[in-house]
């Protein structure tokens, strides 16, 4: 059976919201991190980074969400990925790219800088830095969005649940989303998968 290792509202959202699409048997495994469990010798074993998430499926570990994402699409429901080779292909490379290097770095760095880090460390002037590349990087986002419901036209692909999850983020850190952005992060947080991953999140922080 797949384990997803994870955390409720972290990156690992990602990897359950696509489960729940694929519609495979899984497991959610809470790492509890406001025990310091992603810093035990147990998950270090698997995941050196101590981070979330990490997936085993058939004796293979990934770590990193895009990754994980990526190769349970190609193993389980090709249908989440465009055609190798082909120009949406492309597309969605670009898509996934630019959304993990470009759209969610600066809101990862607000949280650093806002909570994760040692507070001895954290710079306040970082925010002011990575609210103006969060809004250019946005921008950007905005003028490729596509007039249909989803950045391949008609079906969903990994790289729609990596947007809208980082688009998500960035509400969630008071950040205002261009029009386009805006409807389109609305749109795909109504489907019924990504429902069902957060039930499963609450479900395992409240069997913990």
């Amino acid at each position: 059976m797949i384990t997803l290792f994870g955390y409720p509202r972290s990156r690992s959202l990602r990897v359950s919201w696509l489960l729940e699409e694929l519609g495979v048997e899984w497991h959610y495994h809470l790492v509890d991190l406001a025990k310091g469990e992603h810093k035990s010798s147990d998950y270090l074993s698997i995941c050196p980074q101590g981070k979330v998430p990490t997936l085993k499926d058939d004796g293979i570990i990934i770590c990193e969400s895009s990754a994980i994402c990526l190769y349970l699409a190609e193993k389980y429901n090709r249908h989440w990925l465009p055609e190798p080779g082909s120009a949406e292909a492309a597309l969605h490379h670009q898509w996934v790219s630019f959304v993990t290097t470009e759209l969610e770095q600066p809101l990862w760095s607000m949280g650093k800088h806002k909570f994760a880090l040692p507070e001895q460390i954290r710079l306040p002037e970082m925010l002011a830095v990575a609210n103006w590349e969060f809004k250019k990087a946005a921008q950007t986002a905005e003028c490729w969005l596509p007039s249909s419901d989803y950045l391949l036209g008609k079906s969903p692909s990994v790289a729609d649940i990596l947007l809208a999850h980082t688009l998500n983020w960035a509400v969630k850190f008071e950040q205002k989303l261009p029009p386009g952005l805006e409807k389109y992060r609305q749109n795909l947080s109504k489907r019924p998968a990504l429902m069902r991953a957060l039930n499963q999140e609450l479900f395992a922080l409240t069997e913990n």
